[in-house]
């Protein structure tokens, strides 16, 4: 009589596990999965950045003529965090790069943009402006002090692409 129950378990569990299967396969049939899809979607930030422009007592950066490989993909304007300012991008060889800006004291606020980041010392020129470099365990950073704000371009690319990135920031302070 045990044995006979044994088996009934047995033979339930393989049913439960085959009605599990159907179900998951019927799922799997009708949830729309394209392998051709764009995994990241660009995101139009144009009226944050007026809003962040009108808000903000020190002019706020975007990039103009970058190209189309350029995918924006983080927005936000804080006001009650030192008026911060993320713009986020992933680049042309999809590694991560952000304008910040904010006027919160730099010694507070490139670390934590940077998580971590250390000033090295060195400095670079970029479009005839003069840059700091920091480097950090995840990101890299060039960090400019100018108008009440710092602006720091930071991410995991390289300098060069974070140089791109500085080289194509522009102010259009709204009236």
């Amino acid at each position: 009589m045990a044995a006979k129950r044994g088996r009934q378990t047995v033979r339930g569990m393989f049913q439960s596990l085959g009605v599990i299967m159907v179900a998951a396969g019927v799922m799997y049939l009708f949830i729309p999965h394209d392998e051709d899809a764009e995994p990241v979607k660009a995101k139009d930030y144009r009226v944050e950045l007026v809003t962040a422009q009108r808000a903000a007592p020190y002019p706020v950066l975007a990039p103009e003529g970058l190209g189309d490989d350029w995918k924006a993909t983080v927005v936000s304007y804080k006001r009650e965090q030192g008026n911060a300012w993320q713009l986020g991008f992933l680049s042309p060889d999809t590694q991560y790069v952000s304008v910040n800006q904010a006027t919160t004291e730099p010694g507070k606020f490139v670390p934590k943009v940077t998580h971590q980041a250390k000033d090295t010392g060195k400095t670079q020129t970029v479009a005839g402006q003069v840059w700091q470099r920091w480097e950090g365990p995840k990101y890299d950073a060039l960090v400019r002090t100018e108008g009440g704000a710092t602006t720091v371009v930071a991410g995991t690319a390289s300098f060069e692409r974070l140089a791109e990135m500085a080289g194509a920031l522009r102010s259009q302070q709204s009236a």
